[in-house]
Protein backbone atom coordinates (compact mmCIF):
# COMPACT_ATOMS: atom_id res chain seq x y z
CA UNK A 1 0.00 0.00 0.00
CA UNK A 2 1.45 3.53 -1.46
CA UNK A 3 2.04 6.53 1.26
CA UNK A 4 -0.21 8.53 -0.28
CA UNK A 5 -3.16 6.14 -0.15
CA UNK A 6 -2.23 4.93 3.53
CA UNK A 7 -2.65 8.20 4.72
CA UNK A 8 -5.69 9.00 3.05
CA UNK A 9 -7.33 5.38 4.94
CA UNK A 10 -5.39 6.83 7.91
CA UNK A 11 -7.11 10.52 7.60
CA UNK A 12 -10.48 9.04 6.76
CA UNK A 13 -10.50 6.41 9.61
CA UNK A 14 -10.29 9.27 12.07
CA UNK A 15 -12.66 11.20 10.43
CA UNK A 16 -15.75 9.52 11.28
CA UNK A 17 -17.73 8.42 13.72
CA UNK A 18 -21.57 6.84 14.63
CA UNK A 19 -22.74 3.20 14.15
CA UNK A 20 -23.33 1.12 11.54
CA UNK A 21 -25.35 -2.19 11.92
CA UNK A 22 -27.16 -1.19 15.10
CA UNK A 23 -25.04 -2.26 17.59
CA UNK A 24 -25.63 -4.69 20.74
CA UNK A 25 -26.56 -2.60 23.73
CA UNK A 26 -25.89 -4.42 27.61
CA UNK A 27 -26.22 -4.11 30.67
CA UNK A 28 -22.18 -5.42 31.98
CA UNK A 29 -22.91 -9.08 31.33
CA UNK A 30 -21.73 -11.99 33.20
CA UNK A 31 -20.23 -13.76 30.20
CA UNK A 32 -18.99 -15.98 33.37
CA UNK A 33 -19.45 -17.64 36.54
CA UNK A 34 -17.09 -16.80 38.74
CA UNK A 35 -16.05 -18.30 41.99
CA UNK A 36 -15.88 -15.04 44.18
CA UNK A 37 -14.13 -15.26 47.87
CA UNK A 38 -15.27 -12.55 50.48
CA UNK A 39 -13.79 -9.05 49.92
CA UNK A 40 -11.27 -10.01 53.00
CA UNK A 41 -9.68 -12.37 51.47
CA UNK A 42 -9.15 -10.89 48.19
CA UNK A 43 -7.37 -8.07 49.95
CA UNK A 44 -5.54 -10.30 52.82
CA UNK A 45 -4.21 -12.54 49.38
CA UNK A 46 -3.35 -8.82 47.91
CA UNK A 47 -1.65 -8.00 50.65
CA UNK A 48 0.71 -10.89 50.51
CA UNK A 49 2.12 -10.21 47.67
CA UNK A 50 5.36 -8.86 49.19
CA UNK A 51 7.94 -10.23 46.39
CA UNK A 52 6.36 -8.54 43.47
CA UNK A 53 6.50 -5.15 42.94
CA UNK A 54 5.09 -4.85 39.96
CA UNK A 55 1.04 -3.41 40.25
CA UNK A 56 -0.48 -5.19 37.46
CA UNK A 57 0.92 -8.62 38.55
CA UNK A 58 0.13 -8.28 41.63
CA UNK A 59 -3.14 -7.52 41.12
CA UNK A 60 -3.44 -10.76 38.64
CA UNK A 61 -1.71 -12.86 41.26
CA UNK A 62 -4.20 -12.02 43.85
CA UNK A 63 -7.42 -13.78 41.86
CA UNK A 64 -5.78 -16.89 41.06
CA UNK A 65 -9.00 -18.24 43.02
CA UNK A 66 -10.87 -17.32 40.03
CA UNK A 67 -12.54 -19.82 37.83
CA UNK A 68 -13.52 -17.51 34.71
CA UNK A 69 -15.31 -18.92 31.90
CA UNK A 70 -14.18 -16.87 28.54
CA UNK A 71 -16.94 -16.03 26.27
CA UNK A 72 -17.54 -18.00 23.32
CA UNK A 73 -14.77 -16.75 20.83
CA UNK A 74 -15.68 -16.98 17.29
CA UNK A 75 -13.72 -18.81 14.60
CA UNK A 76 -10.89 -16.60 12.64
CA UNK A 77 -12.47 -15.50 8.69
CA UNK A 78 -10.76 -17.82 6.20
CA UNK A 79 -9.73 -16.10 3.22
CA UNK A 80 -13.20 -15.27 1.23
CA UNK A 81 -14.49 -13.54 4.49
CA UNK A 82 -11.59 -11.80 4.92
CA UNK A 83 -11.32 -10.47 2.03
CA UNK A 84 -15.36 -9.51 1.96
CA UNK A 85 -14.85 -7.88 5.13
CA UNK A 86 -11.79 -5.70 4.16
CA UNK A 87 -13.52 -4.62 0.99
CA UNK A 88 -16.50 -3.21 3.17
CA UNK A 89 -14.29 -1.37 5.55
CA UNK A 90 -12.15 0.21 2.15
CA UNK A 91 -15.28 0.81 0.54
CA UNK A 92 -16.49 2.76 3.95
CA UNK A 93 -13.51 4.82 4.56
CA UNK A 94 -13.34 6.09 1.02
CA UNK A 95 -16.89 7.26 0.64
CA UNK A 96 -16.57 8.87 4.05
CA UNK A 97 -13.62 10.81 1.88
CA UNK A 98 -16.50 11.86 -0.20
CA UNK A 99 -19.38 12.42 2.14
CA UNK A 100 -17.49 14.47 5.11
CA UNK A 101 -16.55 17.11 1.96
CA UNK A 102 -19.52 17.61 1.08
CA UNK A 103 -21.54 17.85 4.49
CA UNK A 104 -19.49 19.85 6.24
CA UNK A 105 -19.04 22.72 3.29
CA UNK A 106 -22.64 24.15 4.41
CA UNK A 107 -21.13 24.00 8.00
CA UNK A 108 -18.27 26.24 7.10
CA UNK A 109 -20.51 28.39 4.63
CA UNK A 110 -23.16 29.11 7.75
CA UNK A 111 -19.90 29.66 10.52
CA UNK A 112 -17.76 32.43 7.56
CA UNK A 113 -20.82 34.13 7.07
CA UNK A 114 -21.58 34.47 10.51
CA UNK A 115 -25.20 33.22 10.95
CA UNK A 116 -23.45 30.71 13.40
CA UNK A 117 -20.81 31.13 15.93
CA UNK A 118 -17.51 28.82 16.83
CA UNK A 119 -18.89 26.72 19.59
CA UNK A 120 -22.10 25.71 17.00
CA UNK A 121 -19.79 25.19 14.18
CA UNK A 122 -17.35 22.70 16.21
CA UNK A 123 -20.75 20.87 17.76
CA UNK A 124 -22.69 20.65 14.33
CA UNK A 125 -19.63 19.22 12.63
CA UNK A 126 -19.18 16.81 15.24
CA UNK A 127 -22.60 15.73 14.74
CA UNK A 128 -22.26 15.84 10.63
CA UNK A 129 -19.52 13.40 11.16
CA UNK A 130 -21.45 11.23 13.49
CA UNK A 131 -24.57 10.86 11.00
CA UNK A 132 -22.31 10.12 8.17
CA UNK A 133 -20.73 7.64 9.69
CA UNK A 134 -23.49 5.82 11.01
CA UNK A 135 -25.68 5.69 7.64
CA UNK A 136 -22.45 4.57 5.62
CA UNK A 137 -21.28 1.53 8.35
CA UNK A 138 -25.07 0.47 8.15
CA UNK A 139 -24.46 1.01 3.64
CA UNK A 140 -21.02 -1.15 4.58
CA UNK A 141 -21.27 -3.35 7.25
CA UNK A 142 -17.87 -4.31 7.78
CA UNK A 143 -18.33 -4.98 12.22
CA UNK A 144 -20.29 -6.55 14.44
CA UNK A 145 -20.60 -4.25 17.85
CA UNK A 146 -21.16 -4.59 20.71
CA UNK A 147 -21.43 -1.95 23.86
CA UNK A 148 -21.59 -2.68 27.31
CA UNK A 149 -22.77 0.29 29.57
CA UNK A 150 -24.50 0.95 32.54
CA UNK A 151 -28.04 2.19 32.52
CA UNK A 152 -27.21 5.58 34.86
CA UNK A 153 -24.15 6.09 32.37
CA UNK A 154 -27.25 6.83 29.59
CA UNK A 155 -29.70 8.68 31.81
CA UNK A 156 -27.17 10.53 34.07
CA UNK A 157 -24.56 12.14 32.17
CA UNK A 158 -21.67 14.27 34.28
CA UNK A 159 -18.84 16.68 32.91
CA UNK A 160 -16.03 14.08 32.41
CA UNK A 161 -12.47 13.68 31.53
CA UNK A 162 -13.23 10.38 28.92
CA UNK A 163 -9.98 8.10 28.84
CA UNK A 164 -9.67 4.81 26.40
CA UNK A 165 -7.23 2.38 25.28
CA UNK A 166 -5.62 2.56 21.76
CA UNK A 167 -5.48 -0.80 19.70
CA UNK A 168 -5.82 0.14 16.09
CA UNK A 169 -6.07 2.83 13.53
CA UNK A 170 -10.31 2.53 13.67
CA UNK A 171 -10.04 3.88 17.58
CA UNK A 172 -11.12 6.84 17.41
CA UNK A 173 -13.91 6.28 14.86
CA UNK A 174 -15.29 3.51 16.44
CA UNK A 175 -15.62 5.78 19.53
CA UNK A 176 -16.97 8.96 17.85
CA UNK A 177 -19.15 6.35 16.10
CA UNK A 178 -20.89 4.81 18.98
CA UNK A 179 -20.95 7.95 21.06
CA UNK A 180 -24.67 7.71 21.83
CA UNK A 181 -25.16 4.06 22.19
CA UNK A 182 -21.99 4.43 25.25
CA UNK A 183 -23.11 7.58 26.83
CA UNK A 184 -26.60 8.24 25.78
CA UNK A 185 -28.99 10.95 24.23
CA UNK A 186 -28.35 13.34 26.70
CA UNK A 187 -24.47 13.01 26.19
CA UNK A 188 -22.22 16.26 26.33
CA UNK A 189 -20.51 17.39 23.67
CA UNK A 190 -17.10 16.12 23.21
CA UNK A 191 -13.60 16.85 21.83
CA UNK A 192 -10.42 14.77 21.19
CA UNK A 193 -7.06 15.16 21.35
CA UNK A 194 -5.08 14.01 18.35
CA UNK A 195 -2.18 13.54 16.84
CA UNK A 196 -1.13 16.75 14.91
CA UNK A 197 0.48 14.57 12.19
CA UNK A 198 -3.32 13.82 11.01
CA UNK A 199 -3.28 17.05 9.60
CA UNK A 200 -1.15 16.45 6.71
CA UNK A 201 -4.23 14.52 5.12
CA UNK A 202 -6.82 17.38 4.12
CA UNK A 203 -9.66 14.97 5.07
CA UNK A 204 -8.22 14.26 8.38
CA UNK A 205 -7.91 18.37 9.06
CA UNK A 206 -11.23 18.52 7.60
CA UNK A 207 -13.19 17.38 10.60
CA UNK A 208 -10.63 18.07 12.78
CA UNK A 209 -10.28 21.97 12.45
CA UNK A 210 -13.98 21.81 11.62
CA UNK A 211 -15.22 20.48 15.25
CA UNK A 212 -12.58 22.45 17.27
CA UNK A 213 -10.53 19.14 18.04
CA UNK A 214 -7.64 19.84 19.95
CA UNK A 215 -3.51 18.64 18.26
CA UNK A 216 -0.89 17.58 20.39
CA UNK A 217 2.67 17.70 18.85
CA UNK A 218 4.93 15.04 18.65
CA UNK A 219 7.42 12.86 16.19
CA UNK A 220 6.46 10.20 14.37
CA UNK A 221 8.88 7.90 15.47
CA UNK A 222 6.32 4.75 14.82
CA UNK A 223 4.07 2.38 16.87
CA UNK A 224 5.37 0.36 20.33
CA UNK A 225 8.14 3.43 20.50
CA UNK A 226 8.90 6.17 22.87
CA UNK A 227 6.44 8.80 22.92
CA UNK A 228 8.25 12.17 21.08
CA UNK A 229 6.55 15.37 22.88
CA UNK A 230 7.05 18.81 21.48
CA UNK A 231 7.14 20.83 25.01
CA UNK A 232 6.42 24.22 23.57
CA UNK A 233 2.70 22.74 22.09
CA UNK A 234 1.51 21.77 25.45
CA UNK A 235 0.83 25.28 26.76
CA UNK A 236 -1.06 25.95 23.14
CA UNK A 237 -2.48 22.10 23.91
CA UNK A 238 -3.83 23.35 27.77
CA UNK A 239 -5.46 26.75 26.78
CA UNK A 240 -7.61 25.30 24.32
CA UNK A 241 -8.21 22.18 26.42
CA UNK A 242 -9.39 25.14 29.01
CA UNK A 243 -11.46 26.92 26.33
CA UNK A 244 -13.34 23.81 25.23
CA UNK A 245 -14.05 22.72 29.26
CA UNK A 246 -15.75 26.94 29.55
CA UNK A 247 -17.61 25.95 26.24
CA UNK A 248 -19.26 23.01 27.92
CA UNK A 249 -17.43 20.04 26.51
CA UNK A 250 -16.02 16.72 27.85
CA UNK A 251 -12.34 16.02 26.16
CA UNK A 252 -11.37 12.27 25.52
CA UNK A 253 -7.81 11.78 25.30
CA UNK A 254 -5.69 8.34 24.60
CA UNK A 255 -3.42 7.81 27.79
CA UNK A 256 -0.89 5.74 25.71
CA UNK A 257 -0.73 8.28 23.11
CA UNK A 258 -0.23 5.45 20.16
CA UNK A 259 -1.82 2.35 18.86
CA UNK A 260 -0.53 -0.39 21.09
CA UNK A 261 1.16 -3.09 18.95
CA UNK A 262 0.37 -6.05 21.18
CA UNK A 263 -3.03 -5.02 22.95
CA UNK A 264 -3.32 -8.71 23.53
CA UNK A 265 -0.67 -8.30 26.30
CA UNK A 266 -2.03 -5.57 28.07
CA UNK A 267 -1.71 -1.77 27.51
CA UNK A 268 1.51 0.11 26.31
CA UNK A 269 3.60 3.01 29.06
CA UNK A 270 -0.09 4.97 30.03
CA UNK A 271 1.06 9.15 30.27
CA UNK A 272 -0.73 10.86 33.09
CA UNK A 273 -2.30 13.60 30.76
CA UNK A 274 -5.49 12.76 31.69
CA UNK A 275 -4.98 13.10 35.38
CA UNK A 276 -3.58 16.72 34.61
CA UNK A 277 -6.32 17.35 32.68
CA UNK A 278 -8.87 16.20 35.35
CA UNK A 279 -6.79 18.01 38.30
CA UNK A 280 -6.86 21.34 36.18
CA UNK A 281 -10.22 21.34 34.80
CA UNK A 282 -11.59 19.86 38.45
CA UNK A 283 -13.67 16.86 36.74
CA UNK A 284 -13.63 12.91 37.22
CA UNK A 285 -12.26 10.54 34.95
CA UNK A 286 -14.54 8.06 33.14
CA UNK A 287 -13.11 4.76 31.49
CA UNK A 288 -13.79 3.34 28.31
CA UNK A 289 -12.31 -0.11 26.88
CA UNK A 290 -12.10 -1.51 23.26
CA UNK A 291 -11.34 -5.03 22.22
CA UNK A 292 -11.14 -6.43 18.61
CA UNK A 293 -10.77 -3.66 16.29
CA UNK A 294 -7.12 -4.51 16.00
CA UNK A 295 -7.62 -7.82 14.19
CA UNK A 296 -9.54 -5.71 11.67
CA UNK A 297 -6.76 -3.20 11.03
CA UNK A 298 -3.99 -3.73 13.28
CA UNK A 299 -1.32 -0.96 14.70
CA UNK A 300 1.57 -3.39 13.22
CA UNK A 301 2.42 -2.26 9.86
CA UNK A 302 3.37 -5.79 9.14
CA UNK A 303 -0.03 -6.82 9.72
CA UNK A 304 -2.54 -3.94 8.66
CA UNK A 305 -5.80 -4.99 7.29
CA UNK A 306 -5.54 -8.64 7.84
CA UNK A 307 -8.81 -8.59 8.69
CA UNK A 308 -8.64 -12.09 10.84
CA UNK A 309 -12.44 -11.08 12.38
CA UNK A 310 -15.01 -9.01 12.98
CA UNK A 311 -16.00 -8.76 15.87
CA UNK A 312 -15.50 -5.79 18.91
CA UNK A 313 -16.96 -4.57 21.70
CA UNK A 314 -17.00 -1.78 23.92
CA UNK A 315 -17.15 -1.08 27.48
CA UNK A 316 -18.05 1.70 29.70
CA UNK A 317 -17.25 1.47 33.34
CA UNK A 318 -20.05 3.05 35.07
CA UNK A 319 -18.58 4.84 37.90
CA UNK A 320 -16.51 8.31 37.12
CA UNK A 321 -13.81 9.02 39.74
CA UNK A 322 -11.23 11.72 41.08
CA UNK A 323 -7.72 9.87 41.39
CA UNK A 324 -5.62 11.26 44.33
CA UNK A 325 -2.48 11.20 42.02
CA UNK A 326 -1.33 10.14 38.91
CA UNK A 327 -0.26 6.36 39.37
CA UNK A 328 -3.40 5.63 40.82
CA UNK A 329 -5.10 6.54 37.93
CA UNK A 330 -2.58 4.81 35.58
CA UNK A 331 -2.71 2.14 37.92
CA UNK A 332 -6.18 1.41 37.76
CA UNK A 333 -6.45 2.32 34.04
CA UNK A 334 -3.89 -0.50 32.93
CA UNK A 335 -5.37 -2.75 34.93
CA UNK A 336 -8.99 -2.50 34.44
CA UNK A 337 -8.86 -1.25 30.60
CA UNK A 338 -5.78 -3.61 29.51
CA UNK A 339 -7.55 -7.02 30.35
CA UNK A 340 -10.60 -5.76 28.91
CA UNK A 341 -8.57 -4.52 26.08
CA UNK A 342 -6.93 -7.85 25.79
CA UNK A 343 -9.10 -10.38 26.49
CA UNK A 344 -13.03 -8.49 25.36
CA UNK A 345 -14.19 -9.23 29.00
CA UNK A 346 -14.14 -7.65 32.62
CA UNK A 347 -11.70 -8.93 35.56
CA UNK A 348 -14.00 -10.62 37.97
CA UNK A 349 -16.53 -8.09 39.72
CA UNK A 350 -15.13 -8.42 42.94
CA UNK A 351 -11.90 -7.57 41.85
CA UNK A 352 -13.26 -4.78 39.35
CA UNK A 353 -15.22 -3.21 41.82
CA UNK A 354 -12.06 -2.86 44.43
CA UNK A 355 -9.87 -1.33 41.15
CA UNK A 356 -12.92 1.21 40.74
CA UNK A 357 -14.14 2.13 44.46
CA UNK A 358 -9.84 2.80 45.02
CA UNK A 359 -9.59 -0.18 47.99
CA UNK A 360 -7.31 -2.24 45.58
CA UNK A 361 -5.37 0.59 45.47
CA UNK A 362 -5.06 1.55 49.53
CA UNK A 363 -4.08 -2.48 49.52
CA UNK A 364 -1.13 -1.37 47.20
CA UNK A 365 0.22 0.75 48.87
CA UNK A 366 -0.42 -0.90 52.44
CA UNK A 367 1.47 -3.72 50.56
CA UNK A 368 4.08 -1.53 49.36
CA UNK A 369 4.25 0.25 53.27
CA UNK A 370 4.73 -3.41 54.59
CA UNK A 371 7.50 -4.28 52.25
CA UNK A 372 9.46 -1.06 52.53
CA UNK A 373 9.17 -1.80 56.68
CA UNK A 374 10.39 -5.30 56.35
CA UNK A 375 13.15 -4.37 54.04
CA UNK A 376 14.28 -1.45 56.86
CA UNK A 377 14.04 -3.66 59.58
CA UNK A 378 16.71 -6.19 57.70
CA UNK A 379 18.95 -3.68 57.25
CA UNK A 380 18.88 -2.21 60.83
CA UNK A 381 19.33 -5.56 62.10
CA UNK A 382 22.47 -6.32 59.87
CA UNK A 383 23.75 -3.26 61.47
CA UNK A 384 22.82 -3.58 64.66
CA UNK A 385 24.75 -7.33 64.60
CA UNK A 386 28.70 -7.31 64.81
CA UNK A 387 30.10 -8.76 62.19
CA UNK A 388 32.33 -11.48 62.53
CA UNK A 389 35.75 -9.66 61.92
CA UNK A 390 34.92 -7.20 64.72
CA UNK A 391 33.86 -10.19 66.95
CA UNK A 392 37.40 -11.23 66.30
CA UNK A 393 39.26 -8.23 66.96
CA UNK A 394 36.91 -7.58 70.39
CA UNK A 395 38.55 -10.93 71.41
CA UNK A 396 41.98 -10.46 70.75
CA UNK A 397 41.94 -7.17 72.17
CA UNK A 398 44.16 -6.65 75.55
Amino acid sequence: MNGKFRGLLLGAAFLCSHGFSPPRVMSPPAYYKPHVPSAAKLLSASAKQTRNTNLYSSAAVSVTDFHAVSPPERKKLNKLQSAVVRTLMVAFIMSMCVALPVTLFPVWVLYRLKIINRVQKEMISLRVGQFCSRWLMRLFPFARKKVIVEPETLTEPQPAIWVCNHISMLDLFFVLALDKKMRGKNRRPIKCLYWKGLESNPITCLLCKMAGFIPVDMSDNGNGNANEYDPKSFKQMLRATKNAIKDGFDIAILPEGQPNPTPENGLQPVFSGAFTLAKMSRRPIQMIALHGLHKMWHPDENIGMACTARDMAARVYPCSRVYKDAEEFSSTFSAVVGHFGAHGKDLDDTELQLWLDGTMWETELSRRAATRMTAEDVVDDKESKPSKVEEGARSTSP
